[in-house]
């Protein structure tokens, strides 16, 4: 089984990063990504660590912005992000308040700056095939897929999960690339027939192990999303160990999407800084 390694192909695109990052320094422009934590919550502060420390590395000045205060502090927080022109991009962390919804949230983040798709117009623009960003999780996968030289067109795929980070956008994503898409839920029957019939399967549901040997046909590639903490450790949706001799190719957890998610994040941030 091939292991399709995210943190080789995010230094891949830091690469052309770091050489855009210099080409707007020399025009005068430091590309700028701003990071709103709403809460304390301490996976999203060390993932907060993660995008800064990679950021410094690639030329794009990372700031994060407290906004602890409640809902009302978190939306003026946006709101005066969104009016600075020295920021280039936004993203809100989660959790969010309880008495806000990502749809309110992503409202308040101009298009142009909403390099994570958070706004639901982003989405809409996704679905229609306009320009405007989608979420970097689920741009990660097909950027994956691309750089590891998977076929997508006419390829079956099944997205397991059907959430507005990863299993919408990836959808639309995988069907702009001609590819055949299943989209699987909690509802959905026979899961493990339908998976078993992919050449493709995208995993965001974040049940550790859920993807055993049964779901995968041989020679499919597995893309793991999902992730959690458990007593060993940070595991994904996908139990390597037992699709290690049917499976084609899968991505690791660790080390798989989130080093390209975060790195798209900060090529987000360099095309929306050239757009100013």
């Amino acid at each position: 089984m091939r292991l399709l390694d995210g943190r080789s192909m995010a230094a891949e695109i830091g690469r052309y990063v770091i050489d855009e990052a210099e080409r707007l320094m020399l025009a005068g422009k430091t590309p700028t990504l701003a990071v709103v934590l709403p809460n304390a919550d301490p996976a999203a502060r060390s993932y907060t660590h993660i995008i800064e420390r990679t950021a410094g590395k690639v030329g794009v000045r990372c700031e994060p912005h407290e906004a602890t205060a409640g809902a009302a502090a978190l939306l003026d927080t946006v709101d005066a992000l969104a009016a600075d022109p020295l920021v280039d991009g936004i993203i809100v962390q989660t959790p969010l308040p309880a008495e806000l919804s990502s749809r309110e949230v992503g409202e308040h983040i101009p298009v142009a700056k909403d390099v994570d798709g958070m706004n639901p117009e982003s989405l809409g623009r996704l679905a229609l095939g306009l320009p405007g960003f989608a979420p970097a999780t689920a741009a990660a996968v097909v950027e994956i897929l691309t750089r590891a030289r998977i076929p997508m067109a006419g390829a079956r795929v099944c997205v397991i999960g059907r959430g507005p980070v990863v299993g919408k956008p990836v959808s639309l994503l995988l069907l702009a690339e001609d590819a055949t898409v299943t989209v699987c839920h909690s509802h959905t029957k026979d899961l493990v027939t339908i998976a078993h019939e992919a050449d493709i399967i995208v995993s965001a549901t974040g049940v550790p192990g859920l993807i055993g040997a049964g779901f995968v046909r041989p020679g499919a590639t597995v893309i793991d999303v999902g992730t959690a903490v458990t007593a060993a450790g940070q595991v994904g949706d996908v139990d390597a160990a037992a699709i290690a001799s049917v499976a084609g190719a899968l991505t690791p957890v660790p080390g798989g999407v989130g080093p390209v998610t975060t790195m798209l994040l900060l090529r987000n941030t360099i095309r929306a800084a050239r757009a100013d």
